[in-house]
């Protein structure tokens, strides 16, 4: 009993992870219908960036090339507006935002780099720092995936979306594995920046006689800070203008235009927050099992990804409790299967297969008639 109750946490635990990366399928897929396949590795940007703030290596600037193809990219769209015929005033409202935020982003990268630097090695402020600044990068990167690589595809067939998001995917993974970036290499996670947070939070039994329950600190920071995250997007969603809107244009894009809703901005708004607890998904993830390496999110994305059809694809509660139960079966298969840990990763697929031939649009989806 002690035994099984020891899997159901860690079940639990691996299956917080898998929620927080979960939530972002559903809700890109509510509002879009896409699967964002970049997604997972939203995931991976994450855990590599709260690496380099952790451990100091955040550079202080960006390369040349990256100055020199923005400002040629902000020169080619206001040519190709003006060659449509947009007045001198729209175009400049429209590109001086973007021209605004990178302006911003040169001292910003220099001061959170020299930062990075002066934060001791363990410290509850230096792991603060490392999730903030995770977060804000890849809250940042999916507003610009959205932005540049899935709205203008918008209006064209759903194959062009989906082969921009496998592109998105492999130019992460990759360009990741770039010297220059990361390498290919794996590398530790500094784990040390949380005080204690390897050792046991409370143990129940006789732990000299190996039979105590453990639960530690790592999978109760897990649990909760997926709840908490849980409860507020759920208030985000139900509460709040901007859940207002995302509820309305997941319904009808269309519908909820003339009822004076910005579909941009709430489209812009879903990829942010999805790609928010991405990042929460990453460090939790590394601090948990601290090895990080380019082609991290692959598993995971995927395995999130499954959890979202299963649940039902579209449903936040349903992604979440796909992950749960995607994480219980994992754990326990490798607890009670001789040879476990050789189908741990298969058996995500075969409960895919099995809910798609039993229950098409997952456990808490609903079967919708498209009219033609």
């Amino acid at each position: 009993m002690q035994y099984f109750l020891q899997q159901l946490i860690n079940g639990i635990s691996v299956g917080s992870i898998y929620a927080l990366i979960a939530v972002g399928y559903t809700m890109v897929y509510g509002v879009l219908q896409l699967i964002n396949f970049a997604h997972g590795d939203v995931f991976m940007v994450g855990a590599l960036v709260s690496l380099f703030a952790a451990t100091g290596r955040l550079p202080a600037w960006m390369p040349w090339w990256v100055h020199v193809a923005v400002v040629l990219g902000l020169a080619v769209a206001a040519g190709v507006m003006l060659l449509r015929r947009r007045n001198v005033r729209e175009v400049a409202w429209t590109l001086l935002p973007y021209a605004g935020v990178y302006v911003a982003l040169v001292p910003t990268l220099y001061v959170t780099a020299a930062v990075s630097k002066r934060l001791p090695e363990s410290s509850w402020a230096t792991a603060a720092f490392a999730l903030v600044v995770a977060v804000t990068a890849c809250g940042l990167l999916g507003f610009l995936i959205e932005r540049f690589a899935y709205r203008p595809l918008r209006d064209k067939p759903r194959i062009n979306s989906l082969i921009t998001a496998i592109g998105i995917s492999l130019l992460l993974e990759f360009g990741g594995q770039h010297r220059a970036v990361f390498g290919p290499t794996p590398q530790p996670y500094p784990v040390q920046m949380v005080p204690g947070i390897r050792q046991p939070l409370f143990t129940l039994g006789d732990a000299a006689a190996g039979s105590a329950l453990v639960i530690s600190r790592v999978d109760a920071l897990i649990v909760a800070v997926t709840l908490v995250l849980m409860l507020a997007l759920s208030y985000v969603v139900l509460k709040t203008k901007s859940g207002l809107a995302l509820r309305a244009v997941s319904f009808r894009f269309d519908t909820a235009a003339l009822m004076g809703v910005n579909i941009d901005r709430t489209i812009s708004f879903t990829f942010v927050l999805g790609s928010v607890l991405a990042a929460v998904a990453g460090v939790l993830y590394s601090v948990k099992y601290p090895s990080v390496q380019p082609l991290m999110g692959l598993l995971p994305g995927i395995k999130a990804f499954i959890a979202a059809v299963f649940g039902g694809i579209g449903n936040i509660a349903g992604a979440v409790a796909g992950a749960i139960i995607i994480g219980l079966v994992e754990v326990m298969v490798v607890g009670y299967v001789e040879n476990g840990s050789q189908y741990r990763d298969a058996i995500a697929f075969v409960l895919l297969i099995a809910i798609l031939l039993i229950k098409p649009s997952g456990l808490f989806g609903k079967h919708v008639v498209e009219k033609v």
